[in-house]
């Protein structure tokens, strides 16, 4: 490729097109990028999420989260992209009463580490379907962005409708983030 400009045109040079870190733009490309690589192989239900590089494999058995991580792999080693075994996990939910019956997830012969918990966009996933960790995580942040706003918050030159747009856009959305997901608690009283 060259450059026309009004001297001329720069020598010919080599593009190479990747991603950026801070754009926008990049986890879409990167996402759809892999949905058409990985066409073939997904199944007709939703059982994987992915967002960038991120990816989520579900299934009812370990044997069937072992066969999908091992498709997954051999697709995407075959079009020059490889699973990192160091950052996998592998989190065995107890539903319906099911025990663990023990066992391993391996890809390419390596045991992947059992975990309780995992972070997944944002939000903690437990094996025990327990949301705690993650509604604490949750405040947390929003009280970090209440930090963040607190000048304009704050504030007494700013006019109350701006404040209430602030709260609205900024620390708002932080706290309710993923709480439509949360599964009910049944509330205990005492005596």
């Amino acid at each position: 490729m060259s450059v026309r400009m009004p001297g001329g045109a720069t020598y010919d040079f080599l593009v190479g097109m990747r991603l950026h870190q801070d754009s926008a733009l990049s986890p879409f490309l990167f996402t759809l990028v892999m949905d058409e690589l990985t066409i073939r192989i997904q199944d007709d239900l939703p059982w994987y999420m992915f967002f960038a590089d991120d990816i989520v494999l579900v299934d009812e058995s370990r044997q069937g989260v072992h066969d999908k991580l091992e498709r997954w792999r051999l697709t995407l080693e075959s079009r020059g992209f490889t699973v990192s075994t160091s950052k996998t996990e592998y989190l065995h939910c107890c539903l319906s009463g099911r025990e663990d019956t023990g066992g391993e997830v391996t890809i390419d012969g390596m045991v992947i580490p059992k975990v309780e918990k995992f972070k997944y966009l944002g939000s903690i996933i437990h094996q025990n379907e327990d949301i705690n960790e993650n509604i604490i995580l949750h405040i947390k942040v929003d009280w970090q962005k209440w930090k963040y706003t607190s000048g304009v918050l704050y504030d007494k030159t700013m006019p109350a409708c701006l404040k209430g747009r602030v709260y609205r856009i900024v620390v708002r959305p932080v706290v309710l983030y993923g709480s439509e997901c949360w599964p009910m608690k049944r509330h205990r009283s005492k005596g």
